[in-house]
């Protein structure tokens, strides 16, 4: 954290100033206060490469919060690397080598494998929306803290933001067909999935998202997953794989997070904490819309460099479910672990289930409008 001095105007009146003739004292004018005005800066580094699209949507957070903020606070962001790696992010930011950041709490899996439960969850929410409803109003808020508090003593703040959609199941160079074929494959994916494919027999490797396309392209991959359509496309995932493998449930609701260290955001103004937390809902919202708009055009543009983009397979759908039942009965052995899952299941079939017996089938509408006809 640094401070910066605004500049501010000066002005005096010194001894005698003549008007008219008639001389004036300076002690019959009253003298103007001189501004002193200081801009807060915080060093904000995401997790994200430079040119992904999530690097991208920190930096919505961050101008959301600069543009409200003015002169008296600013987040200067970092792309991942630029002083730490992506997974040591955390860290940085409870030391204080960093201000804070911008990631997913899976990254932290490596300390407790219960902060995938606030970032890559089993797929039982609806969607990720449903994962930050259950966090702001189900109790997550309180189970986090007391992750981040009394489990694992990091000295952070923190905000959930950011639904994302259902990630793909990945890229394959070779097309996967049945969950026999998992088996002894080289694969990435971070989080609780690393657990839910160790389980179907693949051989897992946890890497940041900049590392995985070199990994890949040396063979020391055979296949990874990393997100989405933009930030796999802008990545290379078409240079070095193409079969591209749409829907799973091994990420079916993620969300971003946002970090600062503890000890300096309780030293920042009461109004300054609170940009800083509700930018993360305003940036939360724009976040899914630009979504919406970028994610649909550029897994055409995947389409049209030669990729071939399939669904997953139901068998594969499936297994991945049956593996599910098998992670979290093993890790719910973990006292702290069982609480959060018994959180998100009671919300689960209150919330969820409301919304699947309240909403109209999407499918329906849109195959009634947009199939075509023989």
């Amino acid at each position: 954290m640094t401070t910066k001095k605004a500049s501010a105007s000066r002005r005096g009146f010194l001894g005698k100033i003549a008007l008219g003739g008639a001389a004036v004292t300076a002690g019959t004018l009253a003298s103007p206060q001189v501004s002193r005005a200081q801009t807060t800066v915080f060093r904000f580094q995401s997790t994200w490469p430079q040119r992904d699209i999530f690097h991208e949507m920190a930096g919505d957070y961050v101008k959301r919060v600069n543009e409200m903020t003015g002169t008296r606070f600013r987040l200067e962001l970092l792309a991942a690397g630029a002083v730490v790696g992506a997974f040591q992010m955390q860290d940085a930011v409870h030391s204080g080598s960093l201000d804070g950041g911008h990631g997913v709490a899976a990254y932290w899996y490596g300390k407790n494998k219960a902060y995938s439960l606030f970032g890559t969850a089993p797929p039982w929410f609806g969607d990720a929306n449903s994962l930050l409803a259950w966090y702001y109003y189900g109790g997550g808020e309180r189970l986090y803290n007391e992750l981040l508090n009394d489990v694992t003593k990091v000295n952070v703040v923190a905000y959930l933001t950011g639904p994302m959609p259902t990630q793909p199941f990945g890229w394959f160079k070779n097309a996967i067909t049945t969950p026999e074929q998992l088996r002894g494959l080289k694969y990435r994916t971070v989080g609780l999935a690393a657990d839910l494919y160790r389980a179907m027999g693949a051989a897992v490797t946890i890497v940041a998202g900049g590392e995985i396309v070199p990994a890949l392209e040396r063979g020391l991959l055979d296949a990874a997953e990393f997100n989405n359509p933009s930030s796999d496309r802008v990545l290379g995932f078409p240079d070095v794989a193409k079969n591209y493998m749409l829907q799973s449930f091994h990420q079916k609701v993620e969300c971003f997070e946002v970090l600062f260290n503890k000890a300096k955001f309780d030293g920042l103004p009461a109004e300054i904490k609170n940009i800083l937390k509700y930018a993360a809902e305003a940036a939360s919202s724009d976040m899914i819309w630009k979504a919406h708009d970028r994610y649909p055009r550029d897994l055409q543009a995947i389409r049209q460099a030669g990729v071939r983009v399939t669904s997953t397979p139901r068998p594969i759908l499936e297994a991945q479910l049956k593996a599910w039942d098998t992670v979290i009965q093993e890790l719910s052995a973990d006292a702290y672990f069982k609480k959060v899952v018994d959180s998100q299941r009671a919300w689960t079939q209150r919330v969820t289930g409301f919304f699947l017996n309240y909403e109209a089938s999407d499918s329906l509408a849109y195959n009634h409008f947009f199939a075509r006809r023989g």
